[in-house]
């Protein structure tokens, strides 16, 4: 665990020489293949969000106009994982998309007199900010696309807030994930910034642009001490939501769920079974996506994505 990363470039560069290429090994070897700008045109803030009576400056930044599109980044990253999504304007011209750093990551810093390490992410408390943000930034019944993690709020905010969301859309989730929590993501003798990385490396589509797959990595390099193997203590230990799901009410709140076939973090398979328990949800598996898909194939995603935002604002 500690070695992680150099077996991983080891092994790529066999397999580059053993396709015949020659040195030296690029650390991204595939083709930028048209990829939206990954520095769109934002705006940003803070705003105040209290949550178990605790004062947090929560950081987002918004783009484009139209109804808005609430994102919510995946465990140990933060908002720049949208970054692609809003720099395209089928998206920005009738939408606008807002993303916000959990507390902990990114620019949303610890509260005052925080001990480092000492985030811990849970079913009630990751609600809480949620609805928190949304009162603070003011958004008016939007609509919330999430993955992993925030898939998974994704589905109790359907279940506990229908009417406070024009539509959910809740990527790479279902209502149980077992043996995703890892001692080494806060181990002492662990760098966590070369591990991490390297735990969530494989569950980007092969397909997906190498550059964007880079993009991912690098995000989850620079997450602050255990603020990952916090978030995965939801992830993978307090969400359990087997005996809530079937009582989420699609009629108050449509709901979309869509699930990347090389996740093998939360399957294909293991969101089938959960969309069988709510009626009226609409599933969907995503041939050529990973456990990232608005980050590590933006482009393809949109294509996913789009269907559902017309359905949406046609209703």
């Amino acid at each position: 665990m500690q070695h992680c990363h150099i077996v991983r470039r080891v092994l790529e560069i066999g397999r580059w020489l053993a396709l015949g290429e020659a040195l030296p090994v690029p650390t991204v070897p595939n083709p930028r293949r048209n990829l939206p700008t990954a520095s769109p045109p934002v705006s940003g803030g803070t705003v105040p969000v209290t949550a178990r009576g605790i004062a947090h400056q929560i950081y987002f930044e918004t783009a484009g106009t139209g109804r808005d599109l609430l994102c919510l980044h995946t465990a140990g990253a933060d908002l720049r994982q949208f970054h692609r999504l809003m720099a395209d304007p089928r998206l920005t011209e009738r939408h606008r998309l807002v993303a916000f750093d959990l507390p902990w990551h990114g620019r949303s810093p610890p509260p005052s007199g925080a001990v480092h390490g000492g985030w811990r992410l849970d079913t009630d408390l990751y609600v809480e900010l949620i609805m928190g943000f949304v009162a603070a930034a003011r958004l008016d019944h939007p609509i919330v696309l999430g993955a992993s993690m925030s898939g998974e709020i994704c589905l109790e905010l359907a279940y506990r807030h229908p009417d406070a969301f024009t539509g959910i859309i809740a990527c790479e989730a279902c209502e149980r994930i077992e043996r995703r929590q890892t001692p080494y993501a806060a181990h002492p003798q662990v760098n966590q910034t070369y591990f991490v990385p390297e735990w969530i490396r494989g569950l980007v589509a092969p397909q997906s642009p190498a550059e964007c797959g880079e993009e991912i990595v690098w995000h989850y390099a620079q997450g602050g001490p255990a603020v990952f193997y916090g978030d995965i203590e939801f992830y993978a230990g307090d969400w359990d939501a087997r005996e809530r799901v079937g009582r989420i009410d699609t009629n108050r709140c449509r709901l979309f769920m869509l699930t990347g076939e090389y996740d093998y973090s939360c399957t294909v398979e293991a969101s089938a079974a959960t969309a069988a328990k709510i009626p009226g949800v609409r599933f969907q598996a995503m041939p050529g996506m990973g456990h990232f898909p608005f980050a590590e194939n933006p482009g393809l995603f949109a294509e996913y994505l789009l269907p559902i935002l017309d359905e949406l604002d046609a209703a």
